[in-house]
């Protein structure tokens, strides 16, 4: 059974930093991309940022480049999320999701595996 378990939310002050995780199981991601996507309340389901986990091309929504970075700790079926300088719109439940392409792409549909999220919650 294919898992994705996220974990590091927590409630933060703008220009904090923190870091996400998603924990992978059940299955080889060698050839998944990856990515991160968020909702909060007001919007839909957005695309934060992808990596392609073999190649290791990544890619970033606008309003997190600079200040977010995405990587993959291999050995541990593992990706993570940077979130560094965080702002109050950062607030929302993070996702991870998985599917087996090699193109990172921004839309939900394009994911077939998703864990459960994990809250940031800007306490200010």
């Amino acid at each position: 059974q294919v898992q994705l378990v996220e974990s590091g939310g927590g409630v933060v002050q703008p220009g904090d930093s923190l870091r996400l995780s998603c924990a992978t199981s059940g299955r080889s991601f060698g050839r998944c991309v990856m990515a991160w996507f968020r909702h909060a309340p007001w919007m839909e389901r957005e695309f934060v940022a992808g990596v392609y986990w073999s190649a290791v091309s990544t890619s970033y929504a606008d309003s997190v480049k600079c200040r977010f970075t995405i990587g993959r700790d291999s050995g541990k079926n593992t990706i993570y999320v940077q979130m560094n300088s965080l702002r109050p719109e950062d607030t929302a439940v993070n996702y991870c999701g998985a599917w087996t392409t090699t193109t990172i792409t921004t839309t939900t549909m394009s994911y077939k595996y998703w864990g459960q999220g994990t809250q940031v919650t800007d306490s200010s």
